[in-house]
């Protein structure tokens, strides 16, 4: 049992994992088809009756569909089962003495399968639905941490490691949320009922909070602007903020509109279109906005754990990315805190191993530098007590891509075919410069130095639009999918009110 597990949940196991989901779709289906062809109705016993005979139990068909084959009476309950004979539906009446009527709408389909209430209503067997999803989440699940785990101990730079672990995190709340349906199945329709009046209790709680992320986002960006000046990328914070508040109400402003065109579409109608369409537009929208709010958080996750990290004590080097220098060619607050850094990094490897690191800072001349940045960081590091034949120079590059391609040429000169590479840049930069580096071949481990407090929102902002451009076909295909699943919920919803 344990090897199958480790099979269908190794991500590169596809093919026994899609096995596994048929074959516990089929489950699902024989049990329904071999169990659903009887019933209990369950009629409360309010005055607690104890003469089964007191209650008057009629069938109301024009043709055989269903017959009582057994009651029973207890305190709280009586229970009649009625098993199917052909397809139809019927009403099934429950009188006491008293005058009491109870009945209940029964569907026969035609494989002899008795629905309660609704097309797709309780029946007897169902239960093995949301425990064959809740299974199936959890091999998901599974497969997912697994694959995130190899994939990140590989390289744990990568864009697609925020993605696994997006999805992860929305596989998690999706489970939690299924574990209310395993213990209190009430039926296919009833369990999507819920769902659908979910949205709007899930409106009133996400709104606020939208709102108050809105503001203290916005407050962070004017902080930004006015010590970095004022650009749109400075920006970025609010616009995400009026899309996270825009996003959450739009299914409420959908429903206002659809409702004041009432005149050509009646909302109220519950067999109309515009119903569908309100529910429609309210599900997708709100799942899509959970997904991507995962996507986000996984972000958050992944820069602040990059930020973080200490690479291990065996590099051969160890880049200074370069920034704007002073006018004088002295270094800004910004780059003297990644060579100090560095500086720190060097130290704790000799004293750890006692392995030497030699220093490649990294960085071209800009049109308003008085000097390369690499050379400014050098004669920084110098000033510092390194030896100067502990330092490469690279002075050429002019963004992140280059640092690397240029500042590898020149270790690669230096003898070592395969040098084991730390860099060292600001901490919210870390994530990024090493995806940067990974997407060129490159392995290299990232340390952050500190920064101020109001660069780190617009830092995860920037993080996040590139993991959604890096992955942006997978993205699309899970908002797809997520979209089909909502259209089939909908759809199902709908044949239950034909």
């Amino acid at each position: 049992m344990k090897n199958y597990l480790n099979r269908i949940t190794d991500p590169s196991k596809k093919k026994e994992f899609l096995i596994t989901a048929v074959l516990l779709f089929l489950l699902c289906i024989a049990v329904i088809a071999i169990r659903g062809n009887t019933y209990t109705c369950r009629i409360p016993n309010h005055m607690h009756y104890d003469d089964i005979s007191e209650y008057a139990v009629t069938i109301d068909q024009d043709q055989p569909v269903i017959e009582i084959v057994d009651s029973s009476l207890s305190y709280d309950y009586l229970d009649v089962k009625v098993k199917a004979i052909s397809p139809g539906s019927v009403f099934l009446n429950a009188t006491d003495p008293e005058g009491n009527n109870w009945i209940a709408r029964l569907y026969v389909f035609e494989p002899g399968i008795i629905c309660r209430d609704t097309f797709f209503g309780d029946c007897t067997g169902d239960e093995v639905i949301p425990i064959t999803i809740f299974l199936f989440l959890i091999l998901l699940l599974i497969r997912l941490i697994r694959k995130y785990r190899n994939e990140y101990q590989t390289n744990p730079y990568s864009y697609r490691n925020i993605r696994d672990l997006g999805l992860i995190i929305f596989l998690g709340f999706s489970l939690a949320d299924q574990v209310g349906s395993v213990f209190h199945y009430s039926g296919l329709i009833n369990t999507i009922y819920s769902i659908i009046n979910s949205a709007s209790g899930f409106a009133i709680i996400v709104l606020p909070v939208a709102f108050v992320v809105f503001v203290l986002v916005t407050l962070s960006n004017l902080q930004l602007m006015l010590k970095e000046g004022r650009n749109w990328r400075n920006m970025l914070g609010c616009i995400l903020g009026v899309m996270v508040c825009v996003g959450t109400m739009l299914p409420m402003i959908i429903s206002d509109f659809l409702q004041w065109r009432s005149n050509i579409i009646d909302v109220h109608d519950m067999r109309g279109p515009a119903l569908y369409i309100e529910l429609f537009a309210e599900n997708a929208v709100f799942l899509i906005i959970a997904y991507l709010e995962c996507i986000l958080l996984a972000t958050i996750i992944s820069v602040v754990s990059a930020a973080r990290h200490v690479p291990a004590f065996d590099k051969d080097h160890i880049m200074v990315l370069g920034c704007q220098i002073n006018q004088d060619g002295s270094l800004t607050p910004l780059l003297k805190g990644r060579a100090d850094r560095a500086i720190e990094f060097a130290k704790m490897q000799k004293e750890n191993t006692g392995k030497e690191i030699i220093f490649v800072p990294s960085g071209g001349q800009g049109f308003d530098e008085v000097m390369p940045e690499g050379q400014a960081i050098c004669n920084y590091l110098i000033s510092q007590g390194i030896p100067e034949d502990h330092i490469i120079v690279e002075d050429r590059s002019l963004n992140t891509e280059e640092n690397f391609r240029y500042s590898y040429e020149l270790m690669k000169e230096r003898g070592t075919d395969d040098p084991k590479i730390a860099f060292s840049t600001t901490n919210y930069h870390v994530f990024r410069a090493g995806a940067i580096a990974s997407l060129q071949g490159i392995r290299a481990e990232g340390i952050g130095s500190g920064t101020k407090a109001y660069f780190w929102i617009n830092a995860f902002i920037r993080e996040y639009i590139a993991t959604m451009f890096a992955e942006r076909k997978t993205h699309l295909k899970i908002i797809g999918i997520l979209l089909i699943i909502v259209t089939v919920m909908i759809y199902i919803y709908y044949l239950a009110d034909i």
